[in-house]
């Protein structure tokens, strides 16, 4: 690697595929079962397993399992839930698709996460709505604090639908996050930039099988099958959706999962390596702030950089990153800001999001990187931002 240009582009994520995850799937496309199969059973008994909770419902990606949450928690018109509004469309969007309305919270300007206080806060500014769910969403990896929200929930007769999508393998008080100790459902994305790639991918978990079995029905079609009546009949009691996982993306799945581990003790690596060279760049960029109680899997390594002390703004700095061939990302525009919202809502004054958003930037961080990589990234901040 030269000092000027890295030798490959290096984008902020990317999935990992070795010999053995082709194989994988290569299996499948050799097999009867292409759609829907046994893979995909093993694929919800192994996420399962790993996350010491009762069920798992795999689905066709993130947006899908909020969405089969939300049916889950019997979220419908005449009904609110409360989101932060640092999160990714999807998180907000799966509570219009059951037809209620989003109370957008704001968020801590230093985690970016939703903290209790802020949860409590909402809830008494919206007494006169039928609230049915918070979502809060774990953030980078990090953890909001499960526990107090729990409580809070409880208290409010609310449902816990936990956006777990960044954080497989991220521990909380010694559980891991999914394994519903502290939520009635938690989701997930297996995106490939996500800590395993199933190329397109979701998963659902709760430790309810009355409603689990209920969810594998509204994920194809509400569809049940009667062999009683005929060996060709089925009724669908309620609406449901195609919202299945076939074979080849659980193969790959079950592949990647198997390696978890590695891929999140890479990631740690490369996140403490990034904080150790970042220190001679501060007050000026600060590296994600850690969360109590919280043992992340990083999926993003998402900094915050004083835009008002540099002579440099965002856009021109990613596009500088990028010409020496650094990719980078915002995580995320506040939903509350998107026009359908605004529409919907109006504007909203939410000063810790504004904050947050105004700073962070997601470094490149995903397990194939090497450390000369973070070293190339870190000095190429440095001789874009000091002078």
């Amino acid at each position: 690697m030269n000092n000027n240009k890295a030798s490959k582009f290096l984008p902020y994520g990317q999935q990992t595929i070795e010999d053995d995850d082709i194989e994988s799937v290569i299996h499948v496309l050799q097999s009867d079962y292409l759609t829907t199969g046994p893979k995909a059973e093993e694929f919800e008994k192994a996420l399962s397993s790993r996350l010491g909770v009762k069920e798992a419902i795999v689905c066709g990606n993130g947006t899908h399992a909020l969405h089969l949450a939300c049916m889950a928690a019997n979220i419908e018109v005449g009904d609110a839930a409360i989101v932060p509004t640092m999160t990714f469309l999807a998180t907000a969007n799966a509570i219009r698709y059951c037809g209620a309305e989003v109370i957008f919270a704001d968020i801590d300007p230093q985690t970016g996460l939703l903290t209790p206080d802020i949860l409590r806060q909402v809830i008494a500014q919206n007494k006169g709505k039928n609230i049915k769910a918070v979502l809060p969403v774990h953030l980078a990896g990090q953890s909001v604090d499960l526990q107090e929200i729990r409580k809070i929930a409880d208290q409010n007769n609310l449902k816990v639908i936990a956006d777990s999508c960044h954080a497989l393998g991220t521990t909380y008080k010694g559980h891991e996050i999914g394994s519903c100790t502290y939520e009635d459902f938690a989701t997930y994305s297996f995106h490939p930039v996500k800590t395993i790639a199933m190329g397109e991918g979701g998963a659902v978990t709760m430790n309810n099988s009355e409603i689990a079995d209920r969810l594998r029905k509204l994920r194809s079609h509400g569809m049940i099958p009667k062999p009683d009546l005929g060996p060709w009949i089925y009724e669908m009691p309620e609406l449901g959706y195609n919202y299945r996982a076939s074979d080849i993306h659980c193969a790959l799945g079950l592949s990647q999962l198997k390696k978890l581990d590695r891929f999140i003790q890479r990631r740690k690596e490369l996140a403490a390596l990034y904080d150790e060279l970042l220190k001679p760049l501060a007050p000026i960029i600060k590296p994600p702030k850690r969360v109590p109680s919280c043992d992340p899997a990083w999926h993003l390594y998402t900094v915050r950089i004083d835009f008002d002390q540099i002579d440099i703004g965002r856009a021109e700095l990613m596009d500088r990153l990028k010409e020496k061939g650094i990719g980078t990302q915002v995580h995320y525009i506040p939903v509350h800001t998107q026009p359908y919202y605004q529409a919907a809502y109006g504007t909203q004054n939410l000063p810790g999001a504004e904050q947050y958003y105004s700073q962070i930037l997601s470094l490149p961080l995903f397990p194939a990187m090497k450390e000369e990589d973070v070293h190339f990234v870190i000095k190429s901040l440095e001789e874009i931002l000091i002078k």
